[in-house]
């Protein structure tokens, strides 16, 4: 059916959004108070991965979007032509290592489970994970590889998202905020209110990354969505001597944390361009982008332990942003239980990139009444896991 639809935020998720729903025929109008994929899409590392993820929802969706991503790609080079720049899809693969016994014992587990849960995860020797990656430390003792873990352009990928859904109709307005809720007469949800006038609509939907609670609030609703803050490490360019993403063991329980506290763990790989990424860090700061520099130093001091080479690289910037953080560690991707017209696809912390291509069919399929491509009961906004985060005067 035919629906008028605004997506507040125009980052990689509102992006595939809006794809998704203008090319199954909604009329989507796609508001950013900046620019573009300007705010957590670029300041990622354009991470498509299954290795980081246990079984469950979440890996149930990167499972998905990974095979979108292939086609898209794809899809998105033929629709747009050689002129625009390429999304720089790759499938690299992934190697996850560790230097002690305890920590192998655990990675055997963890990828005997994914394993389980259809993850192609091949446990390596040491000597194997160097044929690899000649350049790894000494003190790695072993490691798994993850052949279907990829890597794009999150930047270019959004942008391409968004020149895709224009050409099928929407309407993207940057500079744009959201202020209010746009009332019907009988005090029904029918669009927004803007700093540049009235947007009517038949459904709303909340794409604003880690902004989502702020805007869901002006809204008259509630989600629980908190930012986190992390920073990547950009070295000077260098003939690649890095051929994987590469992290170490410590990774996954830094991501699937609640703590507040500084968190890192060793995240390197190359860039078309030569740079080398290094992350990751961890920190529920709010929305401060003071500049610490103990967190690039302990970043820094773990990368050098999985790759010793780096010690000599010179880092030539460094960047941070802020991740869209739910305490359950899953997307909200589905209409507010308490207010009609309005809906959301957020709260996939780092995960974003490479959630955006089943993010936007599973919202697109839900609004517009199609078969879901997976079930939708686990990402509900009115799931079992976030009650007891509501505020009291909101519970059921």
């Amino acid at each position: 059916m035919a629906a008028d639809v605004v997506i507040v935020g125009a980052g990689i998720v509102g992006a595939a959004c809006a794809r998704a729903l203008a090319r199954a025929g909604a009329r989507v109008t796609v508001l950013d108070r900046g620019a573009a994929a300007a705010a957590t899409s670029a300041h990622g590392e354009g991470n498509l991965l299954v290795s980081d993820k246990g079984p469950g929802p979440e890996l149930e969706l990167a499972k998905l979007s990974l095979r979108r991503w292939v086609a898209l790609a794809d899809e998105l080079a033929d629709e747009l032509g050689p002129r625009f720049p390429s999304v720089e899809h790759e499938v690299k693969g992934g190697l996850v290592v560790v230097t002690s016994a305890d920590g192998l014992a655990g990675l055997r587990r963890f990828a005997e489970a994914q394993r389980a849960s259809g993850v192609d995860a091949v446990e390596v020797t040491a000597e194997e994970a160097r044929e690899l990656e000649p350049d790894l430390a000494s003190g790695v003792v072993g490691a798994v590889h993850y052949p279907q873990d990829a890597q794009l352009q999150p930047v270019a990928a959004a942008e391409a998202l968004l020149a895709s859904a224009r050409r099928a109709g929407a309407e993207v307005r940057t500079g744009v905020e959201v202020t209010g809720p746009l009332l019907g007469a009988d005090g029904a949800l029918a669009g927004v209110v803007t700093s540049h006038g009235k947007v009517a609509a038949d459904a709303v939907v909340v794409a604003a990354g880690p902004w989502s609670g702020e805007v869901a609030e002006r809204l008259g609703s509630w989600i629980p969505v908190r930012p986190r803050r992390g920073m990547v490490l950009v070295t000077t360019p260098m003939p690649q001597r890095i051929r994987h993403k590469v992290y170490d063991g410590d990774y996954f329980a830094a991501t699937q944390s609640a703590g507040a506290e500084l968190q890192t763990s060793a995240v390197i790989e190359s860039t078309r361009g030569g740079t080398v990424l290094i992350g990751s860090s961890r920190e529920q700061v709010g929305f401060d982008e003071r500049f610490r520099a103990e967190v690039p130093a302990e970043m820094a001091r773990r990368a050098v332990a999985v790759f010793p080479f780096l010690a000599r690289t010179p880092v030539m910037r460094s960047y941070l942003g802020f991740r869209p953080y739910m305490p359950d560690h899953l997307p909200v991707i589905g209409p507010d239980p308490a207010r009609a017209g309005l809906w959301f696809a957020t709260g996939h912390e780092g995960a974003g990139v490479g959630l955006a291509p089943a993010t936007g069919d599973l919202l697109a399929a839900q609004l517009l009444g199609f078969e879901p491509p997976v079930d939708p009961r686990p990402y509900a906004a009115d799931r079992r896991t976030l009650l007891d985060f509501r505020p009291l005067e909101i519970r059921s």
